[in-house]
């Protein structure tokens, strides 16, 4: 059983400030740190006394794991795209929607250009979100059967019609999960999360009746899991795909904004077509070695 330990500080910053330009979504997958060596490796000396002490508070090893990879990922590569130091990004909660006290989405303190973030993390996988404006991100674990047939009556009553005309149940648990990744990634966005009603609005197949002014994407995020972004406004003109190296976790380890991995085609789903797999529309996939 690993035991996470505050450990040395790491050496490696970027040399500036590299902010993604106006249309451009960054999407970083990051595995849990492998259990085995977690305690040895992973490098926690950048995070906040709270980070660490939600840390040590998972009953499962594997979820601290997660949690703390998940965290050092992203001050790492906030660090990165604005030049400073990891343990030196400086967050903040924005107001909350419903009563506008200071708990809503976290959020890096007045930036200028402004940089949006978003990180989720489920079941040894995390996924951070970078961009010029204001992104929500999920990822969940593969549905069980019973998660979808607890989860499906609290849908809106059209992604609960979708559902139930899908005969085979393998397609339905494949399709709720995307669903249910679509769904969270834009609740958080908006900054309510599961406050807000999940039966109120549409997430479904059907790019049509989804929210106004939003674009939801559909992520490649290996077989085990569902990921999706939620981006206010236009689709971006560019959507980047990338997995965190193990070692980037690491003490001394950096996150090279620039690296390169296998470059995709993008992919154009016609309009009026619904989106059937776990694709997103117009979007460059830089998928590396170590990631797959």
């Amino acid at each position: 059983m690993p035991v996470l330990e505050f450990g040395p500080a790491a050496t490696g910053l970027a040399a500036g400030p590299g902010l993604p330009a106006a249309g451009q979504l960054d999407v970083w997958l990051v595995r849990r740190a492998a259990l085995e060596t977690a305690a040895e490796l992973l490098d926690l000396s950048e995070l906040s006394e709270p980070e660490r002490r939600r840390t040590a508070s998972f009953v499962r090893p594997a979820d601290g794991v997660t949690y703390a990879s998940a965290h050092v990922a992203l001050r790492r590569l906030l660090g990165a795209y604005l030049g400073l130091a990891p343990r030196d990004v400086p967050f903040v909660r924005e107001p909350c929607p419903g009563c506008a006290e200071p708990h809503g989405r976290p959020a890096v303190a007045h930036p200028d250009p402004p940089l949006h973030f978003s990180l989720a993390h489920s079941h040894g996988m995390a996924v951070v979100a970078v961009s010029r404006t204001v992104v929500g991100a999920d990822v969940e674990r593969l549905p069980r059967a019973e998660t979808v047939e607890v989860c499906t009556p609290a849908l809106h009553p059209g992604e609960q019609a979708e559902l139930a005309a899908l005969d085979d149940a393998g397609e339905r648990r494949a399709a709720f999960g995307r669903l249910w990744t679509r769904k969270e990634a834009y609740l958080k966005a908006l900054g309510t999360g599961l406050s807000r009603d999940p039966g109120h609005d549409y997430l479904g197949a059907d790019p049509h009746r989804r929210p106004a002014g939003w674009t939801l994407l559909d992520l490649p995020s290996g077989p085990r899991h569902n990921a999706a972004v939620a981006v206010r406004g236009a689709a971006p003109d560019q959507v980047t795909v990338r997995w965190v190296p193990p070692t980037a976790l690491h003490a001394g380890g950096t996150v090279d904004l620039d690296a390169d991995g296998t470059v995709g085609v993008p992919v154009a789903v016609p309009a009026a077509a619904p989106v059937p797999a776990p694709v997103p529309v117009g979007v460059t996939t830089r998928v590396s070695d170590w990631g797959a």
